[in-house]
């Protein structure tokens, strides 16, 4: 069994699909990001850098508890855990966790910042908010032209690569995209949303958090992007 420590974002998303897809038992144990949770010493335990999500599994290979946190090192994990969503052969393999790694350093970090200037900042500065809708543009180029001649960003099969890169492409209008606009990015888009592990995943973002979708409260980006080193002590 595997404790899912989650809360709907981009980056819990990753963690659900893999588990869904792969069939894995887990367990959800939610993480209100919103409400400061991330900061429980038991919480931080697992995950000292205070950000979800983070997984214990209770029955790694060799006994004993297995925690870890940073979505891509769960991915990893999970993959060789089961022997799936990563190809086995060296060349397959790295041409997978080359696209890991990239959304990762990449994909990841800067359609955050899209996010955070464009929905979320007090202020509205229009560089900012120019600055990385046009680099989200960038990446959706190259996710574009890497899909042209192939189904899933390592070739052939679905792998942890798309996994860890769907979820940021889906508040794709939010980011002041368009799909139309990258034709092979918007028919993988399309593919990953209808798997059944995909629909199973974001099932739970309601139920987990009866307000997703909403506009994050005052209090809630004040304990979001006011963190600082003494966030969370006592």
């Amino acid at each position: 069994m595997i404790d899912l420590y989650y809360w709907p974002t981009p980056n819990g998303h990753k963690i659900t699909m893999f588990l869904e897809e792969a069939g894995l038992p887990y367990t959800i144990v939610p993480v209100n990001i919103g409400k400061g949770e991330q900061f429980n010493p038991d919480f931080l335990k697992i995950a000292p850098n205070n950000r979800m999500p983070a997984i214990v599994d209770h029955e790694p290979q060799g006994g004993g508890t297995m925690s870890l946190f940073e979505s891509g090192a769960i991915l990893l994990y999970l993959a060789e855990k089961t022997g799936r969503f990563l190809p086995k052969e060296m060349c397959g393999r790295y041409e997978t966790l080359q696209w890991l790694f990239w959304q990762m350093g990449g994909l990841g970090p800067m359609l955050g910042q899209n996010h955070h200037f464009s929905q979320y900042a007090p202020v509205k500065i229009d560089y900012a908010i120019k600055r990385y809708v046009n680099e989200t543009n960038r990446l959706y180029g190259v996710l574009d032209r890497r899909l042209a001649d192939r189904e899933f960003l390592a070739g052939a099969d679905y792998t942890i690569a798309d996994m860890a890169s769907y979820p940021w492409i889906v508040p794709w209008e939010k980011q002041g995209q368009n799909l139309d606009d990258h034709p092979n990015l918007k028919r993988w888009f399309h593919a990953i949303a209808e798997r059944p592990g995909t629909k199973a995943a974001y099932a739970h973002a309601p139920r987990i958090n009866p307000d997703f979708g909403k506009t994050m409260s005052e209090d809630a980006k004040k304990i979001m992007f006011g963190q600082t080193a003494t966030s969370g002590r006592a």
